[in-house]
């Protein structure tokens, strides 16, 4: 019946309004709104010399303040009429645009909500690097590198491998990919980080328990050259790369690797056919490095995590598949009883709850 079909709808962005629900009240919007109207109600405002300013966050607090009310109302306004008119199909069709708009909408504004920083709607580039302990973790980095490209396939996200180290006995040593699509460096950024996986061991002939590590590193794509790079501090490295690609990409020295001395910064890509495009992408990303870099030391971040261990004490998230199961965010305490749902590409959840997490503290 229509009335379920529609019933059905908008019970499907509950957990979207709950999202947004809990960041609302874990901002400081509203207080923001109350300091920002106090001030621009006062007789001497206009001799403000930050009056401008002032008025511009008020504006724009005071749309997102407009359209969190709007949208609450909404969604219970449509769920009245549907109890007054469940009765009336003729009523009930004409509501189908204006729930499908409202759904529409619920979901666009909690984008919108939790990503607003700077660089959020870039293409980004991830990085993958086993830990410590050979063949199991460099197993547990392919894994996560699959997690990431059905991640890319949920959300319909463009994602290309431009790097694949093959590991020894299985896996990889590392991997890069580069992310293309609405919002990717926003939803991927809090990926960043040591992922910790404890199983029992395939390679193991006494079927121990084993704990994996890997460390994942997400940097945004830079749109222009904000950083001039000097070829003297660069050294560049051919050599002929490994894993799928073809007979082209595997009897030649195409692949590139580059290495900022300065710094100390590698980036290395493999997938193009040309020795020329793997260097322009390799440069894409190393000006992305470097830039990041950049913001990095201007915000005061004493230690990156790419200077971080990868071994204990450091992770972010844990993967356990064994003696239960259960995938927990450290930094949120979110979990799932479902690693292999989480292992296919399903983050959403965690990603969700680490951006309220670190936009509301």
């Amino acid at each position: 019946m229509i009335i379920d079909d529609l019933k059905e709808q908008l019970k499907t962005i509950e957990p979207d309004l709950k999202t947004i629900q809990t960041f609302w009240e874990n901002s400081s919007n509203e207080r923001d709104f109350e300091r920002l109207s106090t001030l621009s109600k006062q007789e001497d405002f206009w001799k403000n010399p930050e009056q401008a300013t002032i008025s511009q966050q008020l504006q724009k607090i005071k749309l997102l303040r407009d359209l969190y009310g709007e949208i609450f109302a909404t969604q219970k306004e449509l769920n009245d009429l549907l109890t007054l008119f469940k009765d009336d199909p003729e009523t009930l069709e004409s509501l189908k645009t204006d729930i499908f708009q409202h759904c529409k909408g619920v979901k666009k504004f909690k984008i919108m909500l939790l990503l607003n920083k700077e660089d959020d709607d870039s293409n980004c580039f991830l990085s993958i690097n086993a830990g410590a302990g050979g063949t199991e973790s460099q197993d547990w980095s392919e894994m996560l590198l699959r997690m990431y490209v059905r991640f890319c396939e949920r959300e319909r996200l463009s994602c290309s491998v431009l790097d694949y180290q093959v590991g020894e006995g299985a896996g990889i040593k590392s991997g890069t990919l580069y992310i293309k699509g609405k919002n990717a460096y926003g939803l991927l950024k809090n990926e960043q980080g040591i992922h910790r996986l404890v199983r029992i061991s395939p390679f193991d002939a006494n079927k121990r328990r084993h704990t994996s590590f890997a460390g994942v590193f997400v940097t945004p794509e830079t749109t222009q050259a904000t950083i001039v790079i000097n070829p003297q501090n660069l050294r560049i490295d051919t050599f002929r790369a490994g894993g799928a690609g073809g007979q082209h990409v595997n009897k030649t020295e195409s692949a590139i690797r580059i290495t900022h001395i300065p710094t100390g910064i590698v980036v290395q890509c493999q997938n193009e056919r040309s020795q020329a495009q793997n260097k322009e992408t390799a440069m894409k990303m190393l000006m992305a490095k470097l830039v990041q870099k950049e913001k990095d030391e201007a915000h005061a971040k004493l230690q990156s995590i790419e200077r971080k261990k990868i071994e204990w004490g450091s992770q972010i998230r844990s993967y356990v598949l064994h003696p239960y199961k259960m995938v927990k965010d450290h930094r949120t305490d979110f979990e799932s009883p479902q690693p292999e749902l989480v292992l296919d590409g399903d983050l959403m959840d965690f990603i969700e709850a680490e951006l309220i997490r670190s936009q509301t503290t």
